[in-house]
């Protein structure tokens, strides 16, 4: 089965319910929240982790994780900015079968203070 690796940067909230999970599934969003984004490049979680997370939460990270790259074809690549700002964008109410598609655990790759 073919997997797709995404990044996706995150605040120390978001990282404990991860933790909570076995490292295994994303927390559900909040109502404010309807989207869930992951990244495609690290570089881009990087930047979001250090320049956005670390002023609001005092601390950035940025997770890694894998996905069977079939379940992936629902959602077109949104380019968000520039050409390497890519995400996806799953809908707060996929995220739990979006979660069913991961494969071995998420992981924390870098800490930004």
């Amino acid at each position: 089965m073919p997997v797709t690796v995404l990044w996706r940067p995150t605040g120390p909230e978001e990282l404990e319910l991860v933790r909570r999970s076995g490292w295994r599934a994303w927390p559900p969003r909040l109502p404010e929240q309807p989207i869930f984004y992951p990244v495609l490049t690290e570089e881009y979680a990087i930047t979001i982790a250090r320049d956005w997370n670390v002023p609001h939460h005092g601390v950035g990270y940025v997770t890694r994780f894998q996905i069977e790259t079939a379940f992936l074809e629902r959602y077109p690549v949104q380019q968000a900015g520039g050409r390497t700002i890519l995400e996806l964008w799953v809908p707060a109410e996929e995220l739990e079968e979006f979660n069913a598609h991961l494969v071995g655990a998420i992981e924390v790759v870098h800490e930004f203070r």
